[in-house]
């Protein structure tokens, strides 16, 4: 059974409820949570519109391999409502974001999927709850732990401990 983390987002409607039915929801996948990290509200990085997300991140232990877990998740995305369009569109609000960060220790490059998450260093709002929950996980390619990742990143945008 692989370890995966999972980063977790919603800037749409009752966005912790919107995590909770995804979290829910992979169970159902045959995707099991073991940790999850809070909830932080951040500030929207390279967004056209203003909302907020709420994001965390979770471990989870599956059977499935990463192109059967990543169309998992995009059923998951579809099912809340959710539709990925390609750029400049990707970057409107949505119900749910769901991506896989680390899928163990495996780097995967191909034209449909990338893991580790190709942009998850320059990201506090992924390394902030990701560091919470696992701060020693090694980054495949760096090298480098969450921790280290999230000290070193240039990414200055807020990320806060949400309170409902």
């Amino acid at each position: 059974m692989a370890s995966v983390y999972l980063s977790l987002g919603s800037s749409v409607g009752n966005r912790a409820r919107n995590i909770a039915r995804a979290v829910e929801a992979l169970a159902m996948h045959d995707v099991r949570v073991v940790k999850q990290s809070s909830l932080y509200e951040t500030e929207p990085v390279e967004m056209r519109e203003p909302e907020w997300f709420l994001n965390c991140v979770v471990a989870v232990q599956t059977d499935l391999q990463p192109p059967e877990l990543m169309q998992a998740l995009l059923e998951i995305e579809r099912s809340m409502g959710r539709e990925r369009v390609a750029s400049p569109a990707r970057k409107l609000p949505r119900i749910i974001d769901l991506d896989i960060l680390f899928y163990g220790s495996e780097v995967i490059h191909d034209a449909t999927l990338e893991i580790p998450h190709p942009r998850m260093a320059e990201r506090r709002f992924v390394l902030v709850p990701f560091a919470e929950i696992a701060p020693g996980a090694m980054h495949p390619v760096l090298k480098t732990t969450v921790a280290e990742l999230l000290a070193a990143t240039p990414d200055r945008s807020e990320v806060r401990p949400w309170r409902s």
